[in-house]
């Protein structure tokens, strides 16, 4: 390890510990935005993996799983549309009540 040019400190490489020493600082605004839309994604995979079966199924081949998670994908977002549309916005991510 190189000495840091500051007082006392010492350098560490980030490719050390990646979940450690990330390029953005934890403690910052663009950390947070950026956290935020990690979330945001997963909250979509859960609903894919729960919701539309992903957790438990039968499909065999990369090909046809594209095909049911672009079919899937599209049946949320028509769902958004429709209840944008229909001035719901409330429910926007409700699959109980209907558009």
């Amino acid at each position: 390890m190189e000495q840091c040019a500051a007082t006392g400190g010492i350098r560490i490489p980030l490719v050390e510990d990646r979940r450690i020493f990330t390029p953005l600082a934890r403690s910052s605004y663009r950390w947070k935005t950026f956290y935020k839309k990690r979330t945001a994604v997963e909250r979509v995979n859960a609903r894919l993996d729960e919701v539309y079966g992903f957790e438990k199924h039968f499909i065999r081949g990369l090909p046809k799983m594209r095909l049911r998670c672009a079919l899937a994908l599209m049946v949320m977002l028509a769902m958004a549309v429709g209840r944008l549309r229909q001035k719901q916005g409330a429910n926007l991510r409700s699959l109980v009540q209907a558009a």
